[in-house]
């Protein structure tokens, strides 16, 4: 059997429900894990994270298939699929658990993430500058199993049919050539 070379991106755009649940139908996405990244305590808990002492963001942790899908390509749906102009806070979700960020794992994708960023920027597609903070990886705590594929789970909570399909659905219009179904 023939092994992939994957590569992972660590990246924050709110509450990881609704970002997970976009990679989940994005061809060359291997696997998709919400956790937490970038705070100072270890193995925190959802609870600990929302009390935002932690430091940590809510991240969704992808493995990819470079040959399938670019890092440069998936910082596109990222940034397609969030707010990147609001400082710590997604709609009604508030504090730096919900800012926008991207935890790099080589320089490749530092440059990467700074050069779609200044694209962006310069494309005026937002009316106010993007705030998403370009960080090196250094940790990821999976979240509690109950938050793994949270939306395909429940997407009758109200939360998720509120917010989260309304999410996913911009996502499949904007890029259905690009989904695995």
């Amino acid at each position: 059997m023939e092994t992939k070379n994957l590569e992972t991106a660590t990246l924050a755009a709110g509450g990881f429900w609704c970002v997970e649940a976009v990679f989940d139908d994005l061809r060359g996405v291997e696997d998709v894990v919400s956790g937490y990244s970038g705070g100072h305590t270890e193995n925190p808990t959802y609870r600990e994270v929302c009390s935002e002492t932690t430091g940590h963001a809510e991240v969704v942790q992808i493995k990819f298939n470079p040959e399938d899908l670019s890092f440069y390509d998936l910082l596109h749906v990222f940034f397609a699929v969030h707010d990147p102009t609001t400082l710590n806070r997604q709609g009604n979700d508030i504090g730096s658990s919900y800012r926008s960020a991207i935890f790099y794992h080589s320089e490749e994708q530092r440059q990467t993430a700074e050069e779609v960023i200044n694209k962006l920027d310069d494309s005026d597609i937002w009316e106010e500058p993007i705030v998403t903070e370009i960080t090196e990886f250094t940790n990821f705590y999976p979240a509690e199993d109950y938050h793994q594929e949270y939306f395909e789970s429940n997407p009758t909570q109200p939360y998720c049919a509120a917010v989260v399909a309304p999410k996913v659905l911009k996502f499949r219009k904007m890029f259905v050539d690009r989904l695995k179904r």
